[in-house]
Protein backbone atom coordinates (compact mmCIF):
# COMPACT_ATOMS: atom_id res chain seq x y z
CA UNK A 1 0.00 0.00 0.00
CA UNK A 2 1.35 3.34 -0.91
CA UNK A 3 -0.39 6.52 0.68
CA UNK A 4 -2.70 7.29 -2.76
CA UNK A 5 -4.01 3.95 -1.95
CA UNK A 6 -4.82 4.30 1.91
CA UNK A 7 -5.86 8.18 1.00
CA UNK A 8 -8.16 6.26 -1.74
CA UNK A 9 -9.56 3.94 1.59
CA UNK A 10 -10.08 6.99 3.76
CA UNK A 11 -11.85 9.00 1.74
CA UNK A 12 -14.45 5.78 0.71
CA UNK A 13 -14.75 5.59 4.12
CA UNK A 14 -15.71 9.36 4.48
CA UNK A 15 -17.85 9.38 1.42
CA UNK A 16 -19.86 6.26 2.92
CA UNK A 17 -19.28 3.99 0.16
CA UNK A 18 -16.41 1.98 1.76
CA UNK A 19 -17.62 0.47 5.43
CA UNK A 20 -15.59 0.70 8.03
CA UNK A 21 -14.85 -3.18 8.82
CA UNK A 22 -14.24 -3.30 5.31
CA UNK A 23 -11.34 -0.67 5.41
CA UNK A 24 -9.54 -1.89 8.68
CA UNK A 25 -9.51 -5.30 6.84
CA UNK A 26 -7.71 -3.55 3.65
CA UNK A 27 -5.48 -1.71 5.73
CA UNK A 28 -4.90 -4.57 8.12
CA UNK A 29 -3.89 -6.91 5.35
CA UNK A 30 -1.58 -4.73 3.54
CA UNK A 31 1.35 -3.62 5.63
CA UNK A 32 3.16 -7.21 4.48
CA UNK A 33 2.34 -10.14 1.88
CA UNK A 34 3.98 -13.23 2.77
CA UNK A 35 4.70 -15.16 -0.46
CA UNK A 36 5.28 -18.89 -0.86
CA UNK A 37 9.01 -18.29 -1.89
CA UNK A 38 10.29 -17.54 1.05
CA UNK A 39 9.58 -14.11 0.67
CA UNK A 40 8.13 -11.38 2.96
CA UNK A 41 7.20 -7.95 1.13
CA UNK A 42 7.11 -4.73 3.54
CA UNK A 43 4.35 -3.14 0.96
CA UNK A 44 3.37 -0.97 4.00
CA UNK A 45 7.19 0.70 4.33
CA UNK A 46 6.33 3.27 2.02
CA UNK A 47 3.43 5.03 4.18
CA UNK A 48 5.34 4.76 7.26
CA UNK A 49 9.12 6.14 6.12
CA UNK A 50 8.27 7.98 2.85
CA UNK A 51 10.17 4.91 0.61
CA UNK A 52 8.70 2.01 -0.64
CA UNK A 53 10.84 -1.52 -0.02
CA UNK A 54 13.80 -2.13 -2.55
CA UNK A 55 14.78 -5.68 -3.52
CA UNK A 56 18.06 -6.54 -2.69
CA UNK A 57 18.89 -9.12 -5.57
CA UNK A 58 22.68 -10.51 -4.38
CA UNK A 59 21.96 -13.70 -3.19
CA UNK A 60 18.26 -14.28 -4.27
CA UNK A 61 17.16 -17.09 -5.79
CA UNK A 62 15.51 -17.07 -9.40
CA UNK A 63 12.15 -17.85 -7.68
CA UNK A 64 12.44 -15.50 -4.71
CA UNK A 65 13.40 -12.43 -6.80
CA UNK A 66 10.57 -13.12 -9.51
CA UNK A 67 8.31 -13.34 -6.59
CA UNK A 68 9.56 -10.26 -5.29
CA UNK A 69 9.56 -8.00 -8.02
CA UNK A 70 5.70 -9.76 -9.21
CA UNK A 71 4.35 -8.98 -5.20
CA UNK A 72 5.31 -5.51 -5.23
CA UNK A 73 3.82 -5.15 -8.87
CA UNK A 74 0.38 -6.90 -7.80
CA UNK A 75 0.16 -4.35 -4.75
CA UNK A 76 0.52 -1.78 -7.48
CA UNK A 77 3.97 -0.55 -6.16
CA UNK A 78 7.02 0.20 -7.80
CA UNK A 79 10.04 -2.13 -7.47
CA UNK A 80 13.60 -1.61 -7.33
CA UNK A 81 16.13 -4.53 -7.68
CA UNK A 82 19.80 -3.49 -6.70
CA UNK A 83 22.83 -5.40 -7.00
CA UNK A 84 21.51 -6.77 -9.48
CA UNK A 85 23.91 -9.48 -12.27
CA UNK A 86 23.46 -9.17 -15.46
CA UNK A 87 21.60 -13.06 -15.49
CA UNK A 88 19.65 -11.56 -13.06
CA UNK A 89 18.54 -8.48 -15.50
CA UNK A 90 17.76 -10.81 -18.23
CA UNK A 91 15.61 -13.16 -16.29
CA UNK A 92 13.64 -9.86 -14.84
CA UNK A 93 13.33 -8.30 -17.91
CA UNK A 94 12.18 -11.65 -19.60
CA UNK A 95 9.20 -11.70 -17.29
CA UNK A 96 8.63 -7.86 -17.16
CA UNK A 97 9.28 -6.40 -20.58
CA UNK A 98 8.20 -2.76 -19.37
CA UNK A 99 10.94 -2.82 -16.63
CA UNK A 100 14.61 -0.90 -17.33
CA UNK A 101 17.70 -2.62 -16.35
CA UNK A 102 21.07 -0.83 -16.19
CA UNK A 103 23.66 -3.14 -16.25
CA UNK A 104 26.85 -0.87 -15.15
CA UNK A 105 24.70 0.19 -12.27
CA UNK A 106 23.49 -3.26 -11.76
CA UNK A 107 19.93 -1.64 -10.99
CA UNK A 108 16.45 -3.33 -12.19
CA UNK A 109 13.26 -0.95 -12.08
CA UNK A 110 9.68 -1.47 -12.53
CA UNK A 111 7.26 1.44 -12.70
CA UNK A 112 9.20 4.03 -12.02
CA UNK A 113 11.38 5.67 -15.26
CA UNK A 114 14.92 6.06 -14.08
CA UNK A 115 16.68 8.17 -17.75
CA UNK A 116 18.97 5.93 -18.00
CA UNK A 117 20.37 7.50 -21.34
CA UNK A 118 23.90 8.99 -20.84
CA UNK A 119 25.82 11.76 -21.00
CA UNK A 120 24.20 12.98 -17.60
CA UNK A 121 23.84 16.13 -17.04
CA UNK A 122 25.87 17.24 -14.11
CA UNK A 123 23.12 19.85 -12.66
CA UNK A 124 20.13 18.42 -9.67
CA UNK A 125 19.18 19.18 -6.45
CA UNK A 126 21.02 16.54 -5.69
CA UNK A 127 24.83 15.51 -7.70
CA UNK A 128 26.85 12.63 -7.40
CA UNK A 129 30.26 12.90 -7.77
CA UNK A 130 32.64 9.88 -8.51
CA UNK A 131 36.37 10.58 -7.70
CA UNK A 132 37.19 7.28 -10.28
CA UNK A 133 36.24 5.87 -13.55
CA UNK A 134 36.43 2.58 -11.32
CA UNK A 135 34.16 3.76 -8.83
CA UNK A 136 31.60 4.65 -11.55
CA UNK A 137 29.12 1.88 -10.78
CA UNK A 138 28.78 2.59 -7.21
CA UNK A 139 27.68 5.71 -8.42
CA UNK A 140 25.86 5.21 -11.17
CA UNK A 141 23.59 2.77 -8.54
CA UNK A 142 23.27 6.30 -6.93
CA UNK A 143 22.31 8.00 -9.72
CA UNK A 144 19.72 5.63 -10.35
CA UNK A 145 18.36 5.01 -7.12
CA UNK A 146 18.12 9.01 -6.52
CA UNK A 147 16.09 9.31 -9.92
CA UNK A 148 13.78 6.16 -8.63
CA UNK A 149 13.15 8.08 -5.25
CA UNK A 150 12.21 11.01 -7.16
CA UNK A 151 15.16 13.47 -6.75
CA UNK A 152 16.31 15.76 -10.47
CA UNK A 153 19.92 13.86 -9.65
CA UNK A 154 23.10 15.48 -12.07
CA UNK A 155 26.60 13.37 -12.50
CA UNK A 156 30.04 14.75 -12.10
CA UNK A 157 32.54 11.63 -13.44
CA UNK A 158 35.84 11.32 -12.73
CA UNK A 159 37.54 14.40 -11.19
CA UNK A 160 39.48 12.15 -8.26
CA UNK A 161 42.65 14.33 -6.39
CA UNK A 162 45.16 12.77 -8.70
CA UNK A 163 43.77 15.48 -11.00
CA UNK A 164 41.66 18.04 -8.87
CA UNK A 165 41.54 20.54 -11.61
CA UNK A 166 39.10 18.13 -12.99
CA UNK A 167 36.50 19.48 -10.46
CA UNK A 168 36.43 22.95 -11.14
CA UNK A 169 34.78 23.36 -14.13
CA UNK A 170 31.81 21.75 -12.33
CA UNK A 171 32.05 24.17 -9.52
CA UNK A 172 28.54 26.51 -10.51
CA UNK A 173 27.05 22.70 -10.55
CA UNK A 174 27.78 22.07 -7.36
CA UNK A 175 27.43 25.11 -5.74
CA UNK A 176 24.39 25.38 -6.60
CA UNK A 177 23.04 21.52 -5.56
CA UNK A 178 21.30 20.96 -2.24
CA UNK A 179 23.29 18.10 -1.45
CA UNK A 180 26.16 16.15 -3.25
CA UNK A 181 26.96 12.52 -3.34
CA UNK A 182 31.08 11.70 -3.22
CA UNK A 183 32.06 8.37 -3.86
CA UNK A 184 35.53 7.68 -3.29
CA UNK A 185 38.02 4.53 -3.32
CA UNK A 186 41.73 4.08 -3.04
CA UNK A 187 42.43 6.82 -0.30
CA UNK A 188 38.83 8.33 -0.25
CA UNK A 189 39.51 11.93 0.11
CA UNK A 190 37.31 13.49 -2.66
CA UNK A 191 34.52 13.88 -0.14
CA UNK A 192 36.64 15.71 2.37
CA UNK A 193 38.05 18.31 -0.61
CA UNK A 194 34.48 18.56 -1.80
CA UNK A 195 32.94 19.56 1.53
CA UNK A 196 35.65 21.95 2.53
CA UNK A 197 35.01 24.18 -0.81
CA UNK A 198 31.06 23.63 -1.03
CA UNK A 199 28.73 24.94 1.34
CA UNK A 200 26.55 22.03 0.95
CA UNK A 201 25.83 18.78 3.08
CA UNK A 202 28.23 15.64 1.68
CA UNK A 203 27.31 11.87 1.99
CA UNK A 204 30.82 10.37 1.02
CA UNK A 205 30.75 6.79 0.26
CA UNK A 206 33.83 4.70 0.13
CA UNK A 207 34.13 2.23 -2.75
CA UNK A 208 36.24 -1.25 -2.61
CA UNK A 209 38.84 0.20 -5.13
CA UNK A 210 42.28 0.48 -4.91
CA UNK A 211 45.39 -1.80 -3.95
CA UNK A 212 46.10 -4.34 -0.74
CA UNK A 213 46.91 -1.53 1.89
CA UNK A 214 43.15 -0.27 0.82
CA UNK A 215 41.63 -3.40 2.24
CA UNK A 216 38.45 -3.74 0.15
CA UNK A 217 37.79 -0.52 1.19
CA UNK A 218 38.47 0.06 4.73
CA UNK A 219 41.32 2.54 3.87
CA UNK A 220 38.88 4.81 2.37
CA UNK A 221 35.95 4.72 5.21
CA UNK A 222 38.43 5.13 7.47
CA UNK A 223 39.63 8.03 5.74
CA UNK A 224 36.32 9.32 5.35
CA UNK A 225 35.76 8.92 9.07
CA UNK A 226 38.22 10.73 9.82
CA UNK A 227 37.91 13.78 7.84
CA UNK A 228 38.67 17.19 9.24
CA UNK A 229 36.05 18.98 6.71
CA UNK A 230 32.34 19.71 8.50
CA UNK A 231 29.13 18.43 7.28
CA UNK A 232 29.88 14.70 5.79
CA UNK A 233 28.52 11.79 6.80
CA UNK A 234 29.55 8.69 5.60
CA UNK A 235 27.65 5.25 4.61
CA UNK A 236 29.07 1.59 3.96
CA UNK A 237 31.27 0.62 1.64
CA UNK A 238 29.92 0.43 -2.01
CA UNK A 239 26.92 1.26 -0.71
CA UNK A 240 25.33 3.61 -3.42
CA UNK A 241 21.98 2.62 -2.79
CA UNK A 242 21.88 3.87 1.33
CA UNK A 243 23.19 7.35 0.42
CA UNK A 244 21.05 8.30 -2.28
CA UNK A 245 18.45 6.82 0.31
CA UNK A 246 19.76 8.97 2.70
CA UNK A 247 19.89 11.70 0.52
CA UNK A 248 16.39 11.80 -0.61
CA UNK A 249 15.26 11.60 3.21
CA UNK A 250 17.26 14.54 3.95
CA UNK A 251 15.96 16.33 1.02
CA UNK A 252 12.37 16.21 2.19
CA UNK A 253 12.98 16.26 5.35
CA UNK A 254 14.36 20.03 4.58
CA UNK A 255 11.37 20.66 2.49
CA UNK A 256 8.62 19.61 4.39
CA UNK A 257 10.76 22.44 7.50
CA UNK A 258 9.99 25.20 5.08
Amino acid sequence: MDKEHLRSVLAAVAEGSLGVDEALRRVALEPYARLAEGVCLDTGRGVRTGQHEVVFGQGKDDRQLLAAVGGLAEAGLPALVTRCDARQGALLLGAFAQGEYWERARLFCLGRPLSLAAPFPAEGEAVIVSAGAADAPVALEALGTARYLGLSAGFVPDVGVAGLHRLLPYSEALSRARLLVVVAGMEGALPSVVAGMFGKPVVAVPTSVGYGTGLGGVAALLSMLNSCAAGLCVVNIDNGFGAASLAAKLLSSRAEAR
